[in-house]
């Protein structure tokens, strides 16, 4: 292990620890007294708080009150970590409380000049293609809190631009095309849902109510999602199609890649148009459809369009 590479793994080994001595050093990273003590020497000039207690028994400690050394990041490191936040500035919100321009500020006070040039370049020839939205999603940050204390939650919501109310108990934030939703399980209907977070107007977070917890409703979650009503699907698709389906999927389906690429799942009472919807997009990549009741739907929908487009 390179000497840079030691010391960075060092800050973060440190960090978690109010005492160390020497042998801790020199048993974990197989140093020599000498080298450990020129380790600690070089943490001290990158700015970690460290003291020295004298006697016998002497060791070292971390002052806890003082901000420790910044982590010292290899070129592609930083390359990686400036793409992540580069994906964020797609989002109108987030669940954290910031700015991505004060964040990317602090990110390149840890890089070195030479660093933050390279990453300046990079910006010029990366380019990642996202859906911009102007959606506010107001309250990400309330459903974050409240998955962690696996608390449930009152809230408003619009549906088809009618004001709801529901109780809920949410398990998952996930985005998709620059547009955040949030799933639970809602208490009235004992039912997985999924909201739009920007359609939120209103939550209050219930500490004292009964609740599950995070893994019960994660590993539940599909089985709660699937009604007894469900009816199953099979699509056969084109094998060069099966990149629509990895671009855009969910979890009531799964692909089967064999002597036929296969789209099989099911869909609940009342999502017919959605999942039909879906399946259009693949267009004269789709070769079979089942159950007959979706395929209807399918054809449906293709002669209400060319209609529409015919009076044009």
């Amino acid at each position: 292990m390179k000497k840079s590479e030691r010391l960075n793994d060092m800050i973060r080994y440190l960090n978690s620890r109010e005492y160390f001595n020497l042998n801790d050093l020199m048993a974990k990273y197989n140093i020599s007294k000498s080298t450990a003590l020129r380790d600690i020497s070089s943490l001290e000039q990158l700015g970690m708080p460290i003291f020295s207690e004298h006697g016998r028994h002497g060791r070292y400690g971390i002052l806890k009150n003082r901000l420790l050394s910044p982590i010292i990041f290899t070129i592609d490191e930083v390359y990686a970590l400036y793409f992540a936040m580069l994906t964020l500035e797609s989002y109108q919100s987030t669940p954290f409380h910031l700015s991505v321009h004060k964040l990317n500020e602090k990110f390149e006070n840890c890089l070195s000049n030479n660093q933050i040039l390279q990453i300046h370049k990079m910006k010029k020839v990366l380019k990642f293609e996202v859906n911009q939205h102007n959606n506010v999603s107001r309250f990400l940050d309330k459903i974050l809190k409240s998955i962690l204390n696996e608390s449930t939650c009152k809230i408003h919501y619009f549906k088809n631009d009618e004001p709801k109310s529901y109780h809920v108990q949410f398990f998952k934030i996930s985005a998709r095309f620059g547009q955040w939703y949030a799933t639970g399980i809602e208490f009235n209907t004992q039912k997985y849902k999924v909201f739009r977070c920007d359609r939120i107007s209103f939550i209050e977070e219930e500490e004292h109510t009964p609740h599950f917890s995070i893994d019960e409703l994660i590993r539940r979650s599909l089985e709660i999602y699937q009604s007894e009503k469900r009816i199953n699907f099979e699509v056969e698709i084109l094998a060069q199609a099966k990149d629509l389906f990895y671009k855009e999927q969910y979890p009531s389906m799964k692909i089967e890649i064999g002597n036929k690429t296969v789209i099989n799942g099911f869909y609940n009472p009342g999502e017919e148009e959605f999942i039909a919807n879906y399946f259009m997009r693949f267009g004269h990549s789709v070769i079979s459809v089942q159950p007959e009741s979706l395929k209807q739907i399918i054809q449906d929908k293709v002669e209400n369009l060319f209609n529409h487009f015919k009076k044009l």
